[in-house]
Parts: C-alpha cells; structure tokens; sequence
C-alpha cells in the first residue's frame, strides 16, 4: 500500500536561499541592535508580578538595575521614556549609542 506524498515539502523552508536574514533585536533601553547576547529583562520585576519581558543588552540591564530599585522599576512598568528621564540613565545611554553591540564594561552601584 503506497502512502500518499505531501504537495507541500516539509523540509522546503530550510534550503530556501532567497529570503534575508531576520533583523536583530533593538534594545528596549538604548535602542540599539543587539548582538549574539541577548538579556530578555523583565521591566516590572518578577518578584513585583511583571510577566512581560523585553530584550536588551546586558550593560543596559546592569545600569537599570544599578539605578533603580525593584519598587522604582514597579512604578515605571513599560515607561523607558521615564526611564531615560533619570539623569544617570540618559547620561549612559547617550555614551553607549555609539558602541560597539557587543560592548561591556563594569557598571558603578548607585550610592543609596
């Protein structure tokens, strides 16, 4: 008994040659695309109850988190805007802008 051949070949997508690459991932924070690493941040800490999460670079993510507290990041939730608000944030954002995707560097704690 023969079985019937599929008239759409499951494998096809994977030689396709003819379609682009998908584009990078941009940073929830700087805006920025991101590298091979990429952090998916939860913008209202877990431990708060935020489910949503959001990629970014991981010298993004420190400085948040260097920055603000968990409450802080509770009241902002999704707002990046009042987020770069702060002066610390958009002073590190505006110095990052033009680095490398893939850069690191050490990120100084926030004197509480």
């Amino acid at each position: 008994m023969n079985r019937r051949q599929s008239k759409k070949d499951p494998y096809g997508d994977l030689h396709r040659q003819d379609e682009a690459p998908a584009a990078p991932e941009l940073c929830w924070l700087c805006g920025r695309p991101t590298a091979k690493t990429i952090v998916w941040h939860h913008p209202v800490p877990k431990s708060r109850g935020g489910r949503d999460v959001v990629p970014m670079h991981s010298i993004c993510q420190q400085t948040l988190t260097a920055n603000f507290s968990n409450a802080e990041l509770q009241r902002h939730g999704m707002d990046v805007e009042a987020l770069l608000a702060n002066p610390n944030v958009r002073k590190f954002v505006d110095w990052v802008a033009n680095k490398d995707p893939d850069f690191t560097a050490t990120i100084a704690k926030k004197q509480r």
